[in-house]
């Protein structure tokens, strides 16, 4: 799976063996096909949330062998009446998602609703003995957080954050290196996740029967404002604060959780957003052009580097996302695969001695040939430019792996790598982001106790 532009080494065949090898099983384990699972193993599922994302969450849950969806819930009667032509009519379908929660027979939940919800759901779910796939933001609010980390805490049960970047290979390949010293020492980090369409600036449809008699409104406002209905608000729930969280928790929160998985990082001390609405003008009352920038301090994992993020829903060149690991010695890309890019280092620094006298300038070259001696040109003196590159398999998916790892630590009881404290500390700074941007601020962040200095 390896691809470079200088001469093969040895390290480099391991490293591409290796990163072959994770593709080859990663791929291996999507593809096998159906375990016989005993009846005391098997994993039923509710679905909360039926939309797009829960949908999707549902698909990739259900090719996980040993997993069964049972029920399903949301407020819009569309979507019950489709979740049952999709998985059957043997489908429990309700409004009201706390009779999901009272079925005896439900073991996990995944929960897909408005962020404004997500708390909530997730704690009264812990609460009643089922485990809990919540989609990311972990919670719409920075200060509801530490109340589902303690629900999670008191009850023991599994809770699983949705930013499979957490459970990809790619990632994991990043962090190899990273840790293997590949790069260097980090000194900074870009990632940015740019769009050019209505559907991508969450323009979604709006279905025709969209009446009070199909939604039941007042559940979907939940502790939001109480206005009087209208469907636009629930189908394009991003586009209002009231609801979501804008491009900060739809897509920061991906980057920060990629990020802090590849290097360690808790997160930052530091939050500082810029941006506005530039195009969009649709009624929202978030930007389409977010801008971030964060400083994260050196801990035992890290040293200090800054992260700067960007999202642009007017980006004319189309699509496009990816990360950039800046280091002393070198740059790790991620861009649907790895790419490690060095270029040599200079032998000598060089001068700029034009404007001395020419006394001088003889004085200086004597004492700096002293220091570096001429060397004439030969082959062992020629240094290689090296870029290497690691590719998953074709048709790899990192949202299977992550329902996969999710479903694992359901039967283990262990939990997964992205807890609701890995949760916390992905959506913190990101919702900050927002607070500083609604607010005109930088906002001092504490990664460890995840609290909000100023």
């Amino acid at each position: 799976m390896g691809l470079r532009t200088s001469m093969p080494t040895r390290r480099h065949f391991l490293q591409a063996s290796t990163v072959a090898g994770l593709a080859a099983s990663a791929l291996a384990a999507q593809n096998q096909p159906e375990k016989k699972v005993s009846p005391n193993d098997r994993i039923r599922v509710a679905l909360i949330g039926a939309g797009g994302m829960g949908s999707a969450d549902s698909e990739s849950s259900q090719q996980v062998p040993g997993v069964e969806l049972v029920a399903v819930s949301d407020i819009y009667q569309g979507r019950l009446t489709r979740a049952k032509e999709r998985w059957g009519n043997q489908l429990f379908t309700t409004r009201d998602y706390r009779e999901v929660l009272a079925r005896k027979d439900i073991d996990a939940v995944l929960i897909a609703t408005p962020d404004h919800w997500h708390a909530q759901i997730s704690i009264d779910a812990m609460n009643a003995g089922k485990d809990v796939y919540c989609e990311k933001p972990m919670v719409q609010r920075v200060q509801d957080g530490m109340a589902v980390v303690e629900a999670q805490r008191n009850t023991s049960r599994i809770m699983q954050v949705g930013s499979q970047r957490v459970s990809s290979i790619v990632y994991k390949k990043a962090q190899e290196l990273l840790q293997a010293g590949a790069i260097g020492e980090l000194n900074m980090v870009e990632a940015w996740w740019d769009r050019n369409s209505a559907i991508g600036a969450w323009e979604y449809s709006i279905p025709p029967d969209a009446t009070p008699e199909n939604i039941d409104w007042d559940r979907f406002l939940g502790s939001a404002p109480k206005v009087p209905f209208e469907p636009v608000r629930l189908f394009r729930w991003r586009n209002y604060r009231d609801y979501g969280t804008g491009v900060a928790g739809d897509l920061f929160v991906h980057l920060f959780s990629g990020m802090h998985f590849v290097t360690g990082a808790h997160g930052p001390t530091r939050v500082f957003a810029s941006g506005g609405l530039r195009f969009w003008k649709d009624g929202r009352d978030v930007p389409d052009v977010f801008l971030g920038l964060y400083d994260y301090p050196a801990t035992d994992r890290h040293k200090a580097f800054n992260l700067a993020l960007r999202v642009n829903f007017v980006s004319g060149a189309g699509e496009t996302s990816g990360f950039r690991f800046v280091g002393s010695e070198g740059i790790l890309s991620i861009n649907g695969g790895v790419t490690l890019a060095k270029t040599p280092r200079e032998t000598e620094p060089g001068y700029t001695i034009e404007t001395f006298p020419k006394a001088l300038q003889e004085e200086y070259l004597a004492d700096y040939h002293k220091k570096y001696p001429p060397q004439r040109p030969n082959a062992d003196s020629m240094r290689p430019q090296q870029e290497e590159k690691f590719l998953p398999p074709p048709h790899y998916s990192d949202h299977l792996d992550h329902h996969r790892n999710f479903i694992a630590a359901v039967r283990s009881r262990q939990q997964p790598v992205e807890d609701p404290v890995f949760g916390l500390r992905a959506a913190g700074p990101a919702l900050l982001s927002n607070l500083s941007y609604f607010e005109q601020r930088v906002c001092n962040w504490d990664p460890e106790t995840m609290t909000l200095n100023s």
